[in-house]
């Protein structure tokens, strides 16, 4: 990551730096083992000091990961969260506790987030109590009132003796709101703020959360799978995806010049009010996010992304949805022919940097993939770097497919190779690199 001048250091809020979530799944507590979600897989940004910073991506790209990590809520694996001269990543809870009342978050549901036996007045008041800001009923009601008629909710006698039931849902998140600020933070985490309202009232929460940061001298860390509503509250923003961030930078240069093809596609979706622009070309990625479990080789954005191309990190699950997909289009003549020269798929032995055909003819199948291969959905078959026969199989390898790092492009972060190979140093790849093939 580019070095900021020294001098502008005092700004930042929150430097995250090369974190690290993951989490264990599967496996019993006798048999031990499972495999590991990287939830959050080397992500490094920092947040300044009255600042709105957007993270922005599709469901299970990380973000709320993030954001709970950053709380606290869930645990760091590695990597640091400098918040003054304190790591929030190695803070046990003890000494993590008091800094709550600077460190708050607004949740997505406020249905799961209130606790429905307490009152407003009790909810947004029992934080004032836990940090000991207040010490007695009165003043603690009186700091609570005061919060809601802030957050919309006038007047607040109406609603301080009501109960969470009783509410309509921007009531709700509004008193959500209301308890997030009450202890006057330096950084609040929102959560996908307005996801669960309606689109009626949406602009409204967000306005409010808009007066409340100017008015308070609030920063948030805004997460949201919206670019539309990032548009309009973000100063600076980070496109996640698969627990990385492939773009980040100043929200306005993102939305007019995306530089990363998901960012391009995430702009894509959203739609317009625009009748001109009903038939604009739209590049929507492909299929569906893939498991954070076993996460795609080399770029984790390229069996979906519309600009692959031969570097990004080919892999044998690669080809097999790639021939799966041509067979959906094809004749029933070219379908039975090319299943009798390929196989079964369900038979192939699939790898990383190989695939293995059993009992397939090599000479017929090298021929077909030159025949077919710039014909295939993906350009999978320029990233192949042999195929052989081994013990009457035929074994396709496919070429060293490094993991983008981040490189300055416009005036952001960002990691793709279309703006040059650049290697993740501690990134995965397919295969090994070519002076490691020599070796």
């Amino acid at each position: 990551m580019t070095a900021r001048p020294a001098d502008d250091r005092g700004d930042i809020v929150l430097d995250v730096r090369d974190l690290h979530t993951h989490f264990t799944v599967g496996g019993g507590v006798l048999s031990g083992g499972g495999d590991v979600v990287r939830a959050v897989d080397g992500v490094t940004f920092d947040v300044r000091r009255g600042e709105i910073f957007g993270l922005v991506g599709e469901s299970g790209s990380g973000k709320t990961t993030l954001g709970r990590t950053i709380l606290g809520l869930a645990p760091a694996t590695s990597g640091s969260i400098l918040y003054g001269d304190q790591d929030l990543a190695t803070l046990p809870e003890k000494q993590f506790r008091p800094l709550r009342r600077k460190l708050s978050m607004i949740f997505q549901d406020p249905n799961a987030s209130l606790n429905p036996a307490m009152t407003v007045g009790q909810g947004v008041g029992h934080p004032l109590r836990i940090h000991g800001i207040t010490s007695d009923r009165a003043s603690t009601r009186a700091k609570a009132a005061e919060m809601l008629e802030r957050c919309g909710l006038v007047p607040a006698g109406r609603f301080l003796d009501q109960y969470p039931e009783d509410l309509s849902g921007g009531q709700k998140q509004r008193v959500v709101i209301a308890r997030a600020l009450v202890t006057e933070p330096d950084l609040v985490v929102a959560d996908e703020p307005v996801a669960a309202l309606d689109m009626s009232i949406r602009a409204k929460v967000l306005e409010l959360m808009m007066d409340l940061k100017d008015e308070l001298g609030l920063t948030y860390l805004y997460i949201t799978h919206d670019l539309s509503s990032g548009k309009f509250v973000c100063d600076r923003m980070a496109i996640m995806y698969l627990g990385q961030m492939v773009e980040w930078g100043e929200a306005d240069g993102i939305y007019e010049d995306p530089q990363h093809p998901y960012t391009r596609a995430l702009l894509d979706a959203i739609p317009l009010p625009d009748p001109s622009r009903k038939g604009r070309d739209r590049q929507l990625p492909r299929g569906e996010i893939p498991d954070a479990v076993a996460p795609p080789a080399g770029c984790r954005f390229h069996p979906r992304c519309p600009a692959s191309f031969e570097p990004c990190g080919w892999e044998g699950r690669d080809l097999v949805d790639a021939i799966e997909e041509r067979w959906t289009t094809v004749d029933e003549d070219t379908f039975e022919r090319e299943l009798a020269l390929v196989g079964d798929l369900g038979n192939a032995v699939v790898g990383r940097d190989q695939i293995r055909f059993p009992a397939a003819d090599a000479p017929a199948l090298r021929s077909w993939l030159e025949d077919v291969g710039e014909r295939l959905p993906v350009p999978v078959a320029g990233g192949i770097d042999t195929v052989e026969e081994d013990a009457g199989d035929v074994v396709v390898r496919f070429r060293w497919g490094p993991e983008p790092g981040q490189q300055d492009v416009a005036g952001r972060r960002v990691a793709c190779h279309l703006h040059g190979i650049v290697v993740r140093p501690d990134g995965d790849h397919v295969g090994s690199p070519p002076d490691d093939r020599a070796r």
